[in-house]
């Protein structure tokens, strides 16, 4: 299965890949909680940004809604723990369901209609922005006052319940970015990735070959959304709460599709290239005008909306592409 996983690879970006691995394994043992915690968020950042990339980076379906997949993930699992006292890698299997179901039906709505686009990007904000205020009204679930578990004080590791120290879930977290990155490799690798790529450049002439466009984009949706429900599972644990407003909110799915934009949408590499470029500097600005004790509403956005801007003018394809050729990380085709 693993068989030309490294295929497109120059020598020099495998051993690039085998340092930057090596670095992620350390950070934990040579950085502060603060910097440790940045690290968590980049990688969380990473794998999400992957999953969405699934959907428009390979198949070109756009979705501004994906924190809906997230939220699902999250409050399905959390609720499960809380009620029942299912632990979350039993949960996870339910939360990847709800999100999968949820996928499916806006995907079939979407594509049955011929809705495409933007509009079709428009139904997944709709999705998500009716999701969010209905889960302000489910009271069994915190309602809008949020949905908190129980945090054990006890020292020491729970694999099982998803308790212990920070660096515990800095490890879960890049285990699960690494496995996001084997999985879209894996799937840009084989048939179904290349009906993608075919129904992305051209739809039209994608179902003139014999493809079935309507099965693959739904498939493709679901798959996204399913891989995204983990990421809700581990922000539901990871920060013990969960509010409509945060985790179902609209900006969170613009962070989300911002890492695969600035890194090259549709790379194996870009959206964790995206995800540590974005994430490191939107933090060390927050804190800089927190410093300087100057108060400006929506700084992160804003500077998220310039890197955009000068990335769209500058790089369209993304910073990858272009910083891998440049160190000659991959070969023509490599991604």
């Amino acid at each position: 299965m693993l068989k030309g996983l490294f295929d497109g690879v120059t020598p020099r970006g495998r051993a690039a890949l085998a340092l930057f691995a090596g670095g992620l394994i350390l950070w934990p043992l040579v950085a502060n909680p603060y910097l440790l915690a940045i690290g968590t968020l980049i990688l969380w950042f990473a794998y999400v940004g992957q999953a969405w990339n699934v959907m428009m980076g390979f198949a070109g379906q756009l979705s501004l809604g994906h924190t809906l997949y997230v939220g699902l993930g999250g409050y399905a699992a959390a609720a499960l723990f809380v009620k029942l006292g299912i632990g979350p890698w039993a949960g996870v299997w339910v939360a990847v369901l709800a999100a999968a179901l949820a996928g499916l039906v806006i995907g079939w709505l979407g594509f049955r209609f011929g809705i495409k686009g933007v509009h079709f990007a428009l139904l997944t904000i709709a999705f998500a922005e009716f999701t969010r205020v209905a889960f302000d009204h489910v009271t069994p679930l915190g309602g809008s006052g949020g949905l908190f578990l129980p945090v054990d004080q006890r020292a020491g590791i729970d694999i099982l319940d998803l308790r212990g120290p920070p660096a515990m879930y800095y490890y879960i977290m890049m285990g699960l970015a690494a496995l996001a990155l084997l999985a879209c490799r894996l799937l840009l690798k084989s048939r179904i990735g290349y009906y993608w790529l075919a129904i992305r450049e051209d739809q039209e002439a994608a179902s003139a070959v014999g493809i079935n466009v309507f099965r693959y984009k739904l498939l493709a949706v679901v798959i996204s959304a399913a891989m995204t429900a983990p990421a809700g599972v581990f922000y539901a644990f990871y920060y013990n709460n969960l509010f409509p407003e945060q985790v179902f909110a609209m900006n969170r799915s613009i962070e989300i599709l911002l890492g695969a934009i600035v890194g090259g949408i549709g790379t194996i590499f870009g959206p964790i290239l995206g995800a540590f470029i974005l994430t490191p500097l939107g933090e060390t600005m927050t804190n800089v005008l927190e410093h300087i004790g100057v108060t400006v509403p929506g700084s992160k956005q804003v500077f998220y909306g310039a890197a955009l801007v000068v990335i769209v003018l500058f790089q369209p394809a993304g910073i990858w592409p272009w910083l891998a050729k440049r160190l000659k990380l991959v070969t023509g085709d490599g991604k």
